[in-house]
């Protein structure tokens, strides 16, 4: 039998993958083409690359922010998005999608370990644990996921196996 703390890190496993209520990040940018990585979709501020930058580097706080207690983030909100007239190159791309999947993995080992007390606070942050961490970034990639495939659909960059 699964004690509770077991089942609680399997399901916040499948929280944080993606595929039961939301497609993966790596689904939604599957087959995304490169022409279309800097176009402003109709009525957005931002660009498919800046929306996947704003994926990663929250998530990337929120790592950094569990495992370093002298972490600091970055300024709201302007620090959690590219500059808005940054166009971005396909190694830049290719950097942004490395680093998310990246820290990604780095979230589940955290998740994994049994050491990890998941309900406990923060030695350096009072009510915040990494339970609260963990469903703050599913959360937020889970909507911002779900925006890339909307912008796709609206852009019609989604092949046409997909539509």
């Amino acid at each position: 039998m699964i004690d509770n703390e077991d089942a609680l890190r399997t399901q916040l496993l499948q929280l944080l993958r993606g595929g039961h209520a939301h497609m993966s990040l790596d689904a939604a940018v599957e087959d995304f083409p490169m022409t279309s990585i800097n176009r402003f979709p109709p009525e957005v501020p931002y660009t498919p690359w800046h929306l996947l930058e704003h994926v990663r580097i929250p998530q990337w706080d929120i790592l950094e922010f569990i495992r370093d207690a002298q972490h600091v983030s970055p300024e709201w909100p302007e620090g959690y998005w590219p500059p808005g007239d940054q166009v971005a190159d396909r190694a830049m791309w290719a950097e942004t999608l490395t680093r998310y999947r990246a820290d990604h993995q780095a979230l589940e080992r955290i998740v994994e370990d049994p050491e990890t007390d998941l309900s406990r606070d923060l030695p350096h942050a009072s009510g915040y644990s990494v339970l609260r961490e963990f469903l703050v970034v599913s959360d937020h990639n889970a909507y911002h996921i779900g925006e890339f495939a909307i912008l796709r659909q609206i852009m019609q960059t989604w092949p046409s196996d997909r539509a």
